[in-house]
């Protein structure tokens, strides 16, 4: 039982289970009905994903000290009880089944799911490897 962090819209793993959205925004230009069909994601959970002005803080970082400045702020975000609690949870739910969650960036060292493995880690969350 695990947690897959995962670029929405890539093919699924084997038992990867339900997949869950934690983007601001759905898709662009994909009709709801092939949301799960095109792997993008089963379930959209937006309230793990960082707030508007903080999603364009970490689009528009170049450097690593502005990378820095996003992620302090997401995990600030983060740290607010709705989403800790949620973070809680799914920690709690890696032990008794499979699920994955991501977003929609290419490269996940420059993408919030990069924070949130680390905090669901923190939170001795069972995370797939790869």
């Amino acid at each position: 039982m695990a947690i897959r962090i995962v670029r929405l819209g890539t093919p699924r793993a084997k038992d990867e289970g339900l997949r869950i959205g934690t983007v601001r925004r759905p898709p662009r230009g994909v009709p709801k009905a092939q949301f799960a069909s095109g792997n993008w994601y089963d379930v959209w959970f937006p309230n793990l994903s960082p707030s508007a002005d903080n999603v364009q803080t970490g689009l528009a970082a170049q450097t690593d000290k502005e990378w820095a400045t996003f992620v302090r702020k997401f995990r600030a975000e983060m740290a607010q009880p709705d989403a800790s609690r949620t973070l809680d949870l799914l920690a709690a739910l890696s032990h008794q089944g499979n699920f994955s969650m991501g977003c929609y960036c290419e490269d996940e060292t420059r993408c919030h799911r990069s924070v949130l493995r680390e905090l669901l880690a923190k939170r001795g969350a069972d995370i797939a490897a790869g």
